[in-house]
């Protein structure tokens, strides 16, 4: 069994990553906007927690600056596809890019440099002296956040508060909503902010515990499998974690292939995660036709909302 812990725990750190991201969308999404800048957001917010951390020498102000970062980043794409109505899915793809690039350039002075201040891992009394197993409950505060405090947060607000029936009626009838006065515009800019602040802290989560160096590239594609998660889990935050835990697997598969020496082409390992991505997305749907309806988008997802029209 002991083989097998190192596979967990990389599927732990890994997941986490994920599961971060995919919340934040997963809010975004429920108000009526995608966020297709996720990727570009997580690099800014990777980048900058660790320009914040080496400089104050706190993980803490890390992380901070990652969910400023990201929500700064989002508030631009929100404006123009909620205030401006402009096309969604080209501004998330400019956003992608502009990310990506931003962060490589201000990243530069500090890449392949260990950060100077990251997280420890946080031993859950009683739990982590348990022998064989024990380790699984000493982990990165990132992953407390991702599996269990956010999860729980984010269901109870989207599912069972106002708050969170007036943000979902935003991305299902922004038309009713508007009519029986939620400001639709408001809601739907709070959530991609959120969202945006979330995919910056799965940014940090990289750099601060996960991977403590930082690198051009280093997201290589998690922010889209992110976003393909949310699909996957049918826009809901629990089922989105486990979902992320599942993808941290198969993601952790490619590296204890290559430690254990397993006979596959390293660079068919590397796949794994992508090929997940899209087995996950088309067979649940194929094998389990009424995955359809459980995976079904909010009605008005992409769709800008013009006041007139009401």
């Amino acid at each position: 069994m002991t083989v097998w812990i190192p596979l967990v725990l990389h599927a732990l750190a890994y997941g986490s990553i994920l599961a971060l991201a995919a919340q934040g969308e997963v809010i975004a999404e429920r108000a009526g906007v995608i966020n297709l800048g996720v990727e570009g957001l997580m690099a800014l917010g990777a980048v900058v927690a660790v320009l914040a951390a080496d400089a104050s020498m706190s993980p803490w102000m890390g992380c901070l600056a990652a969910l400023c970062t990201g929500g700064a980043g989002a508030l631009v794409l929100g404006l123009a596809t909620v205030n401006v109505s402009a096309n969604q899915t080209l501004c998330g793809v400019a956003l992608t890019f502009l990310g990506l690039g931003l962060s490589a350039v201000i990243g530069h002075a500090v890449a392949g440099l260990p950060v100077a201040a990251v997280f420890d891992n946080w031993a859950i009394p009683g739990l982590s002296s348990l022998p064989g197993i024990g380790v699984l409950f000493s982990q990165s505060p990132f992953v407390y956040l991702a599996f269990v405090i956010l999860p729980a947060l984010c269901h109870c607000v989207l599912f069972r508060s106002r708050l969170g029936l007036s943000l979902r009626s935003v991305g299902e009838n922004p038309a009713a909503a508007d009519a029986v006065g939620i400001p639709v515009r408001r809601y739907r800019l709070s959530a991609v902010v959120a969202g945006g602040a979330l995919a910056g802290l799965a940014g940090a989560d990289m750099t601060l515990s996960v991977m403590p160096v930082w690198s051009e590239g280093m997201i290589a594609g998690r922010g889209w499998i992110a976003v393909a998660l949310v699909i996957f889990c049918g826009y809901r935050p629990i089922f989105a974690a486990l979902s992320s835990l599942l993808f941290g697997l198969v993601m952790s598969l490619s590296f204890f292939g290559q430690a254990q020496g397993w006979p596959i082409a390293p660079a068919i390992l590397n796949m794994t995660p992508y090929l997940g991505t899209i087995m996950f997305m088309i067979l649940p749907a194929l094998l389990l036709p009424g995955m359809r309806r459980l995976m079904a988008a909010p009605a008005a997802l992409g769709t800008p909302y013009f006041r007139e029209e009401r």
